[in-house]
């Protein structure tokens, strides 16, 4: 190859680099080389049965389905029936097939629909011959319509008795294995849709979830609260302590923040006299992963002009008990390992007065920033360069209380240097008008006495920036739009943020947050082949390398073939130039799968 040709290639790398800075290109291994798929015998003895449902005048994929029924409406409704008796309206379900267990002219199989699963018998001689033709092709997984009566077997169990089986759709992939089943938590979340097939607690928790969040909203609205929507994008950061995600709006030429809290817009409304509001609203921080914990998450937060904390408070226990009947029919729920009661009056107590419960140290004496260090080098508790007063007693109270607050506790008087947002305590400025609320040793909700002084707030503003300064990634900056709104007169507010996704998991009884939000944040995975999915592979996944990366390679090669000419090297330039490639290039000429 000589250097016109790599010349000519850096030209052509050059005009990709344009395409993929345009986001004009598929995935690199769908740009450079589309490997043949590879199928299981399994997945190839489904797909040859394609042309046979074709043979017979069957789309495999289908077409519409008048449905007049569900799965459990007609377990509830036929409970009456005695064994071997059939009731006479008939009745029309589709789902898909999750138990088959073909018997020559007669057979059983489990059809699962939105509501549950319901036995279904169906015999040749009542289909007649080619609609049984048709279902002798059905495998696990297959999605179908079946018209028939009920009946009621010797055994007692209720039974769709099958008058025509209609296929719908076709399933070339098979169901895991019915008595291991998903088994792998990461690859039930990357696979919901095979999850909620197959686990039915996932799919009861995906449909509780709506229904909880649908109660949510009632109460809200039952109690005078307006629901309304405010921005994603947000031009400053604010509303909370986190890292954000940022973005570039191209047409603004701008960067935005995905918002890491609603309230600022909403205290805005407020202050627009809008008195109570709320917003059920997905929340973006650039933060960890575990079980409480997503980079993308739901939460309520609600304002109440003329309120305060204790407005909150009785907010906050009306709302999660109310909920708990609601939901689960009582008081008493299963959580996190513990049995928790929300019906009596929740416990209410100060953070300092839990921090000399467990270490005997009551910061309430601790009068300056360099004494609270000292004791939290006593202690062990990690410090950070910005640490003051306030932040030593939150770090104490992370490390030896909040793992410990199993019932229902409303954890007041937070420390001002952690609550910019909170109005000062009138007895003792050092700490803030807040409260957490914890069940089941977590966080469920955080709320204040909103600061409403627009001199106050500004001064919190510019110490925050002065934390983020000396290195705290997820202080806020200074909205000075927020100050100007404040300057029109914002009236006593109290406000609350509650975390959805937490709240369902206590409601649920989930232990991962992951189980409660359908489709969580995960590490991307390199697609594996059908073998690889069937099998499993110790193998480390092949390094992956994109355009870009590949263009910056060979630049870099060029370049130094360059460097190496210019040193008048002209009688070994075709072994330099192989060499180069292949030392610096060859296992980026080839694309992994």
């Amino acid at each position: 190859m000589n250097c016109s040709e790599l010349s000519l290639q850096m030209k052509q790398r050059k005009e990709l680099k344009k395409k993929l800075q345009k986001k004009e290109y598929l995935r690199i291994e769908e740009l450079y080389m589309a490997e043949e798929r590879k199928f299981t015998d399994q997945e190839l003895a489904r797909r040859a049965k394609l042309d046979k449902y074709r043979e017979l005048g069957v789309d495999p994929y289908g077409h519409r389905f008048e449905v007049n029924c569900h799965a459990e409406d007609v377990l509830k409704l036929n409970q009456g029936l005695q064994p071997e008796e059939v009731a006479s309206r008939p009745v029309f379900l589709a789902g898909r097939i999750v138990l088959l267990r073909k018997m020559g002219k007669a057979s059983f199989f489990h059809l699962l629909d939105r509501s549950g699963k319901i036995q279904c018998y169906i015999r040749q001689d009542e289909v007649g011959l080619k609609n049984y033709q048709i279902f002798k092709l059905a495998d696990l997984g297959d999605i179908c319509g079946v018209k028939g009566v009920v009946m009621k077997t010797k055994t007692g169990e209720i039974t769709v008795r099958v008058k025509e089986y209609v296929h719908l759709s076709k399933s070339l992939k098979p169901l895991p294995d019915k008595h291991h089943g998903l088994v792998d938590k990461e690859e039930r979340y990357r696979k919901r849709y095979v999850d909620t097939i197959v686990n039915d607690d996932a799919r009861r928790t995906a449909i509780m979830r709506p229904i909880i969040v649908r109660e949510l909203r009632h109460w809200f609205d039952d109690h005078g609260y307006l629901e309304v929507e405010t921005p994603i994008l947000q031009p400053t950061l604010g509303g909370a302590s986190a890292r954000p995600f940022v973005t570039h709006h191209n047409a603004l030429d701008e960067d935005f923040y995905l918002r890491i809290a609603t309230e600022l817009e909403l205290k805005r409304l407020i202050v627009g006299g809008m008195e109570r509001v709320y917003e059920v609203g997905r929340i973006f921080r650039n933060e960890g992963i575990d079980l409480f914990h997503n980079p993308e998450f739901t939460t309520v937060e609600a304002y109440q002009a003329f309120g305060d904390l204790s407005d909150m408070m009785n907010l906050t226990e009306d709302l999660i008990r109310t909920l708990a009947l609601k939901v689960r029919g009582t008081t008493k729920i299963h959580f996190n390992g513990a049995d928790i009661d929300v019906g009596p009056e929740f416990r209410r107590a100060n953070m300092t007065d839990l921090i000399k419960e467990k270490t005997g140290v009551d910061f309430n004496e601790v009068h300056s920033d360099e004494e609270a260090l000292e004791l939290a080098k006593k202690f062990n508790v990690p410090t950070e360069p910005h640490f003051r007063y306030g932040h030593v007693i939150n770090a104490f109270f992370d490390q030896f209380c909040e793992s410990e607050l199993i019932q229902p506790i409303f954890v007041c008087r937070h420390p001002l240097d952690v609550s910019p947002l909170a109005m000062k305590c009138k007895d003792d400025p050092r700490f803030t008008q807040r409260f957490e609320i914890y069940i089941g040793g977590h966080e469920l909700a955080n709320a204040f006495t909103e600061l409403n002084d627009p001199d106050d707030q500004l001064s919190r503003f510019e110490k925050q920036l002065e934390d983020k300064n000396k290195g705290d990634a997820e202080a806020c900056e200074v909205d000075y739009d927020y100050i100007n709104a404040l300057e029109y007169g914002l009236a006593p507010t109290g406000g609350i943020g509650i975390g959805i996704d937490r709240l369902v998991m206590f409601l649920t009884s989930e232990d991962s947050i992951r189980e409660v939000i359908l489709f969580p944040t995960l590490r991307r995975k390199v697609d594996k082949t059908a073998e690889e999915e069937e099998v499993g592979s110790n193998t480390a996944p092949p390094e992956v390398i994109y355009p870009e990366e590949r263009i910056g390679i060979i630049s870099n090669a060029i370049e130094r073939i360059n460097t190496m000419t210019a040193n008048h090297h002209f009688l070994f330039l075709p072994s330099i130039i192989a060499w180069f490639l292949y030392k610096h290039c060859h296992k980026y000429f080839t694309v992994p799968m």
